[in-house]
């Protein structure tokens, strides 16, 4: 049985199958990745280590990727900027953020890998148009300022080699359609891995500043630095919005999709998130301590202005060299985040309205997909022309707005893997919902300590500590709680049950004998039936029934995140005009 084939078609005629829930027949086939290929009618997830391997690399990409692509223009300033005022008293924050990473995306990996439908297409599917128009709009407006802050990162990085403003945002825009209109998915996720390449050049950054162990470590104990006021909880909400973004649940689950990842290969996906975890979280704690330890004790210390200040600051005070490293890794950064973020955006839409929406399609056979991207990469670079206190108000202000947005896209996450009838065996088990309503209610406290402090600006600093102490305790309470539940009941589950789906007849001829087979024979049957397990057509679902209950909750949820979000506006205008 050949489990890889080495030969790419990249002009292969159009699949016409559509089989289960894919809006778009080239969601259906070959696994095509940048290192090879997995043949659809591939029965085995690889014998030998050389094969598992081998299937790897082809799998490896869209965890990659979205996770590289977190660490954008505005990451790199928020990391930056945590570094240069704080040193690494906020380290603690990026450890974190690990298992909010890894849970969030492990789900939107399952959604995708099942469903074989983007994350927009499921909300307005499971939950209606109001809300899935109330998503969409949350998702465009955010991405675009975004990309306004990828097209500053260009500029300014290109603007301390020497390239004019004028030329730099267009050359970037021109580019970054080039590297998506080739009709292609393997040379695109090719021209990807290219740039992820690239971001080696922070380890000579951090080997020249010499940081130092102690003070890293000391980091990791949680405290609140400096003025007992909104600037560091601000800094801390930017932190968590430049890592769990929401654009991140909708790219990932449309490129699992578009790559045509299926349930069997969801553990290979579970390796590639893993890796672009590691990947993200040494970038950005490279990134905190180039800052810390490059402007530590100079007069630029805790006076962050932006990232291309910082390039000059490093560039004095550590060498020109480390300036211009400085400068690729933010180039580089703003690539792949404008990259991945527009394409989040253009995917969503491609869900939302029904037509081509793919990375195999040229131009003239996906016109909305790719004239949507060029029609915000022209957007947000014309945005990027404004003036620049125009453009600070911006980049100060997307990060802490994506992370008040949040828990919005992750509580809807969350249903969509509780909703049965469209995940099946997949469902989330009682421990996984601990983990991810644990984390939804963790940013709802960040969300409300950001408004508290909005009112009260002179709130001490033991106040904050105190509330997000509080807030904290009574998550791990509910949280512990539930996964105590969770833990008897998957116990159970897995000793009595299978997890259903559309099992054919010979399953349930297996079904049947279920209670003559050890555990880990029904491990194995349960294994076989995710492994086969696809949703239905999406008509042919019935839509859940939205109780009074959550239904309340929903907008209530939603009238706070708005009232949020503007308040978070009102004091970043505020730190503007000041």
């Amino acid at each position: 049985m050949t489990l890889i084939t080495a030969e790419i078609r990249v002009d292969a005629p159009p699949i016409t199958d559509t089989s289960g829930a894919a809006l778009d027949s080239a969601h259906v086939g070959d696994i095509v990745g940048a290192f090879g290929r997995i043949t659809r009618d591939t029965v085995g997830t690889g014998g030998s280590r050389w094969q598992r391997l081998r299937m790897l690399l082809v799998i490896c990409g869209p965890g990659m990727i979205v996770m590289i692509g977190d660490n954008d223009a505005g990451g790199v300033a928020t990391y930056a900027q945590a570094g240069q005022n704080y040193g690494m008293n906020l380290l603690w924050t990026l450890v974190l953020m690990i298992p909010v990473l890894y849970v969030n995306q492990e789900m939107v990996l399952r959604l995708g890998a099942v469903t074989r439908v983007g994350h927009a297409r499921l909300i307005f599917e499971r939950f209606g148009k109001f809300w899935g128009a109330f998503s969409i709009g949350d998702l465009v407006i955010l991405n675009v300022l975004t990309i306004v802050t990828e097209f500053i990162g260009v500029s300014m990085a290109l603007g301390f080699l020497g390239c004019p403003k004028a030329i730099a945002i267009p050359v970037a825009a021109v580019l970054l359609f080039a590297v998506v209109a080739g009709g292609s998915f393997r040379r695109w996720e090719r021209l990807m891995f290219v740039l992820i390449a690239a971001n080696v050049a922070v380890i000579p950054v951090v080997l020249s500043v010499h940081p130092t162990v102690r003070e890293s470590v000391h980091g990791l104990v949680p405290s609140m630095p400096g003025e007992p006021d909104s600037i560091v909880l601000m800094v801390i909400m930017a932190i968590v919005g430049t890592t769990v973004a929401p654009w991140q649940l909708f790219f990932q689950q449309s490129s699992v999709v578009d790559k045509r990842i299926t349930p069997r290969w969801i553990p290979y996906g579970r390796v590639d998130l893993a890796m672009g975890i590691v990947g993200v979280m040494s970038g950005a704690v490279a990134l905190m301590a180039a800052t810390a330890f490059g402007l530590g004790g100079t007069p630029d210390a805790g006076n962050f202005i932006d990232a291309g200040a910082v390039t000059s600051q490093l560039s004095h005070h550590v060498g020109h060299t480390v300036g211009v490293l400085f400068a690729i890794i933010l180039l580089d950064a703003s690539l792949i985040g404008a990259n991945t973020i527009g394409l989040s955006t253009t995917y969503a839409l491609g869900d939302a309205v029904g037509r081509p929406h793919s990375l195999h399609w040229k131009i003239s056979e996906a016109p909305l997909f790719y004239g949507s991207y060029a029609a915000l990469l022209a957007v947000s670079g014309a945005v990027a022309f404004s003036p620049d206190h125009v453009l600070g108000v911006i980049t100060q202000g997307v990060q802490a707005l994506a992370g008040v947005l949040l828990p919005s896209a992750t509580v809807f996450l969350v249903l969509l893997c509780n909703d049965r009838p469209v995940l099946g065996p997949w469902v989330n088990s009682f421990r996984q919902n601990a983990f991810a309503w644990m984390i939804v209610w963790s940013l709802v406290v960040l969300s409300l300590m950001l408004t508290a402090v909005t009112f009260f600006p002179k709130l001490p600093t033991v106040t904050l500590e105190s509330g997000l102490v509080i807030g904290a305790m009574l998550g791990i309470v509910g949280a512990a709680i539930v996964f105590a539940i969770g833990w008897f009941a998957d116990r159970r589950e897995s000793e009595d049950t299978v997890p259903f789906g559309a099992l054919d007849l010979d399953q349930v001829e297996e079904l049947d004998q279920l209670t003559k087979l050890t555990r880990a024979e029904r491990k194995a049957f349960r294994d076989k039936v995710r492994a086969s397990w696809t949703t239905p057509p999406l008509a042919t679902l019935e839509r859940p029934v939205m109780s009074p209950v959550r239904r309340v909750g929903l907008f209530t949820l939603r009238a706070y995140l708005v009232l949020a979000g503007v308040l978070v506006v009102v004091r970043i205008v505020q730190a503007g005009v000041n």
